[in-house]
C-alpha cells in the first residue's frame, strides 16, 4: 500500500494545497486587475471631463484662424503666421474686452436692483392671466403657478450669482490652455492628420484619406458658419434695441447670438429677456411690438431663417429635421448645452461616414466578395 495519503477525489495533500495556491494567486491577481481597471476608468473619465471643453474650443478656434493663418504663410513661417494672427486676434479681443467692460459692470450692478422687480411684475402679470383661467378652468385654481415661477426665479438668480466667481476662475484657466492647445492644432494638426491615416491598413487607406478631408471641412464650414450667424443675428438684435429706450442692449444682443447657436430652442431662449425687459420697462407700447417684431421677423425669420440658413449652414449639415431633433436631444442629455450644440456635427459626421463607406464598398469591392459574386451557381 502506499504511504502518501490521498484525498477523497484521488488528489494528494501537495496537490490540493498547490491547487488552493493557485486558485488564490488567481483570485488576487483578478481583483487586482479589476481595481486597477476601475481606477483607470475614473481616471480616463475625470481626465475626459477636464479636457472636453478646452479640446473643443480649441478645435473651433482653429477651424476659425487656419484660413488667416494660410494666407499668412504666402508671407511668413507657418510658426510665424500663427503668432502674428494670435497678436491681432488678441488686438480684437482688448478692444471689445475694453468696449463691453464698463456695459458688464452697469448690467451686474443694475441687474441686483432690477431684477426683483422684472420678477415682481411678471409675476403680477401671471396672476391676471392665472385669474382669468380659473373663472374658465377652475381645474387648474389649486395650481400655485406664480409662487412657482417665482420660487424658480430666486433660485435662477442665486445660482448665477454664486457660480459667477467659480466661472470666472474655470474661463481664466481656458484663457491660458486654449490658446496653448490651438497653437499646436494650427501648427501640427497636418502632420497629426497624415500620422493617423498612415495607420489605417493598405486596402483602405484612400477611404479613410477622403474620409479625413471631407469630415475636416464639413467640421470647418460649419463652424466657421454657425460663428458668423451668430455674430450677424448678435449684431442686428444690438442695433434694433439701441434704436428703442430699453436697457441693456448690448448685453441682450450678445446674448441672443450665443443662444443662437443652439439649434431650435436657442433663439427662443435669446429672445425671453429681451422681451420682458422691454415689457416691463417700455410697457405694451410702440416700442415693446418693434422689439417683438425685430426678435421674432426681423432676426430669426427674415434674416436667420431666409438668408443666412440657406446660405451658411443647409448646404453644410443637409440633415433631415427628424435627426437633428435626435441629435439635440441626445447631446443636451449627454453633455447638456455644449452637446446640443455640437450634437448635430457629429451627426453629420456619421452620416458623412456610413455614405462614403457605402459608395467605396460599391465602387471597389472586396476581393473576396468579388470572386463569390463570380463563382457559377
Amino acid at each position: 500500500m502506499s504511504s502518501v495519503s490521498q484525498s477523497p477525489r484521488g488528489w494528494t495533500r501537495g496537490q490540493v494545497a498547490l491547487a488552493f495556491l493557485v486558485l488564490s494567486a488567481a483570485i488576487a491577481c483578478g481583483l487586482a486587475v479589476y481595481s486597477s481597471a476601475s481606477s483607470l476608468t475614473g481616471l480616463s473619465r475625470a481626465a475626459f471631463s477636464v479636457l472636453f471643453l478646452p479640446l473643443l474650443l480649441s478645435l473651433v478656434l482653429s477651424f476659425l484662424l487656419d484660413p488667416l493663418v494660410n494666407q499668412m504663410e504666402r508671407l511668413f513661417t507657418r510658426t510665424g503666421s500663427i503668432f502674428i494672427v494670435y497678436i491681432l486676434t488678441l488686438g480684437l479681443f482688448l478692444l471689445a474686452a475694453l468696449w463691453l467692460t464698463p456695459h458688464w459692470q452697469e448690467f451686474w450692478s443694475n441687474m441686483r436692483t432690477d431684477f426683483p422687480r422684472y420678477t415682481a411684475q411678471m409675476i403680477e402679470t401671471l396672476k391676471s392671466l392665472m385669474t382669468g383661467l380659473h373663472e374658465r378652468f377652475p381645474l387648474i385654481e389649486s395650481y400655485a403657478f406664480p409662487t412657482k415661477v417665482r420660487i424658480w426665479a430666486e433660485q435662477l438668480m442665486a445660482a448665477i450669482l454664486a457660480q459667477t466667481p467659480h466661472s470666472a476662475m474655470k474661463v481664466g484657466g481656458l484663457m491660458v490652455i486654449v490658446p496653448l492647445f490651438t497653437f499646436f492644432f494650427l501648427r501640427d494638426g497636418r502632420k497629426i492628420m497624415r500620422s493617423c491615416v498612415a495607420l489605417a491598413p493598405n486596402r483602405h487607406f484612400e477611404m479613410i484619406r477622403d474620409l479625413s478631408y471631407l469630415i475636416s471641412r464639413q467640421l470647418a464650414h460649419f463652424i466657421r458658419g454657425r460663428i458668423i450667424e451668430a455674430i450677424i443675428i448678435g449684431l442686428v438684435i444690438t442695433l434694433g434695441l439701441s434704436l428703442t429706450d430699453i436697457r441693456y442692449a448690448p448685453m441682450l444682443g450678445i446674448f441672443a447670438g450665443v443662444t443662437n447657436l443652439i439649434p431650435y430652442i436657442g433663439p427662443i431662449i435669446g429672445m425671453i429677456p429681451g422681451i420682458l425687459i422691454a415689457f416691463v420697462d417700455l410697457g405694451a407700447g410702440g416700442q415693446f411690438w418693434w422689439i417683438v417684431i425685430l426678435y421674432i421677423l426681423i432676426a430669426q425669420v427674415l434674416i436667420d431663417n431666409f438668408i443666412l440658413i440657406p446660405v451658411l449652414i443647409s448646404r453644410v449639415s443637409n440633415l433631415h429635421p427628424l435627426l437633428v431633433f435626435f441629435a439635440i436631444i441626445v447631446g443636451g442629455k449627454l453633455y447638456g448645452i455644449i452637446g446640443m450644440i455640437i450634437g448635430v456635427p457629429i451627426v453629420s459626421i456619421v452620416k458623412i461616414t456610413l455614405l462614403e463607406i457605402r459608395a467605396y464598398r460599391r465602387t471597389f469591392r472586396l476581393p473576396e466578395t468579388a470572386l463569390e459574386s463570380d463563382r457559377p451557381h
